[in-house]
């Protein structure tokens, strides 16, 4: 019996067959053209999507570094600062002599800091400014809101550090003050009367006519590196608290979280019996993921502060945080990483008499190294980025000083961009919290590069 559609058609009429076969034709043209279409849309969508998202990458890249670059250039003047020992007359530092009691030396010693911390320090640096343009002589009131008001004590530790220096003259450079640079970058209307200016008139003529005369230059900002925050004098505040915080907290969480987390996912997935209670903490594992990390930051200030009363602000409370936060994530990848090596490899290593633990360590775990290493770093990155838990363990307190140990008190630089941001000099600080962020997201970045690296570096192909 002949069941094919071709025969039947030959065995109607010529004309009638030719008729279904271009019936047939169209119908299957049709589908084709249907699902082609559909095709094309969805590639079209695709495609669309793609570009959208990095139309709002690239958006927001081109807006932090067009915000955050010109911070790291701040106005400044390389001034030859003559130490004179007319103004500096505390005299010589105090050396102990001989029979003399430790208290009298220390009194001395006092004594001497003390007129230190008396001499005129600000008329060394308008001095300084009069010798690049004597014509400036009658303007020396004006003068000293040219610059920030920390360089004066930066000149006095320096003659406190070696007072050789008195009756010497250096190149010293001094930091515009804040006023002064936004006022030069044009970050301030010009056109607003001057009530509302944040200088007065003799000061901003002042600063237009020593940039003019390249007295006021903009110059690299190395403080941005190496200086910590200050509210006294913006114009030096710096990233060098917060970087060093947030580098304790990271090495915490990679000397607490990683090697806790490894370790509860191999026995997870490669010795735990399948039970209920298995069941339970793989769900609440995962459940723990999702949880806001708000939540773990009310943890932490239960728990490390109020019960076991560890220090306030400190990165080592940040660190242990953290680690509680970055716990799930790092069980989940090295979970999945175990997963995805195949079941021949444990079966043929048993089959050669290895034992449950040689096989999970000697052949298992090194083919899984690569995506644990790789989840281990990213869990990382996401705990450098986080902010909330951080604000509710204190540590959005402003802290003058670099952390030298993970005891002291210190912020981390997320919640340093939370604080710059809600600033009041905000023309000013605007700058500097897009050049933060600039920072954080290089060390991001440098993290994620590297956990590809190490993606490739030992990924093993089967």
């Amino acid at each position: 019996m002949n069941t094919s559609n071709t025969s039947s058609l030959d065995q109607l009429d010529p004309q009638v067959a030719a008729e279904l076969r271009e019936q047939r034709k169209k119908t299957i043209a049709s589908s084709l053209g249907k699902r082609h279409r559909k095709e094309k849309t969805f590639r079209i969508m695709g495609l669309s999507a793609v570009i959208a998202g990095l139309f709002f990458v690239v958006l927001l890249f081109g807006s932090i570094l067009a915000k955050g670059l010109p911070a790291f250039w701040q106005s400044s003047m390389s001034l030859p600062i003559y130490f004179d020992p007319a103004i500096v007359s505390a005299g010589p530092k105090p050396k102990a002599v001989a029979g003399e009691s430790p208290a009298q030396y220390e009194e001395r010693m006092i004594k001497w800091q003390t007129e230190m911390g008396m001499v005129d320090w600000d008329a060394l640096i308008v001095n300084g400014i009069v010798a690049k343009d004597k014509a400036l002589e009658a303007q020396r009131d004006d003068l000293g809101y040219l610059y920030t008001s920390s360089e004066a004590y930066r000149i006095r530790d320096m003659v406190l550090a070696d007072p050789s220096l008195i009756g010497q003259t250096k190149e010293v450079k001094v930091l515009a003050d804040a006023n002064v640079d936004v006022w030069l970058e044009g970050k301030i209307d010009r056109s607003l009367p001057d009530e509302q200016q944040q200088l007065s008139p003799e000061v901003r003529q002042l600063a237009d006519k020593l940039e003019s005369q390249g007295i006021i230059e903009s110059t690299f900002n190395t403080n941005i590196f190496v200086s910590p925050d200050s509210r006294s004098s913006p114009a030096t505040s710096g990233l060098a608290g917060a970087f060093m915080g947030s580098l304790f907290m990271m090495l915490i969480v990679i000397f607490i979280s990683i090697p806790i987390g490894v370790a509860s996912a191999i026995y997870l997935e490669e010795f735990a019996p399948k039970n209920a209670i298995t069941d339970i903490i793989e769900v609440n594992i995962n459940n723990l993921a999702a949880v806001p990390s708000i939540v773990f930051g009310l943890l932490g200030a239960a728990i490390f502060i109020g019960w076991m009363h560890l220090p306030l602000s400190a990165p080592l409370v940040g660190g242990l945080v953290l680690s509680l936060m970055t716990l799930p994530t790092v069980i989940i990848t090295t979970r999945a990483s175990l997963k995805a090596v195949p079941p021949s490899i444990r079966q043929a290593a048993l089959g050669l008499g290895a034992s449950r633990l040689q096989t999970v360590f000697h052949h298992v775990l090194p083919l899984a190294l690569p995506g644990i290493l790789t989840g281990a770093i990213i869990g990382v990155a996401q705990a450098l980025g986080e902010t909330a838990p951080l604000l509710l363990i204190g540590m959005s307190a402003f802290v003058a000083s670099v952390p030298a140990t993970p005891l002291d008190q210190s912020t981390a630089l997320p919640v340093q961009i939370f604080l710059w941001q809600g600033n009041e000099l905000r023309n000013f600080f605007e700058g500097r919290t897009a050049a933060a962020i600039i920072v954080l997201l290089a060390l991001m970045i440098g993290l994620n590069s590297l956990a590809i690296w190490l993606r490739k570096k030992f990924e093993v192909r089967w």
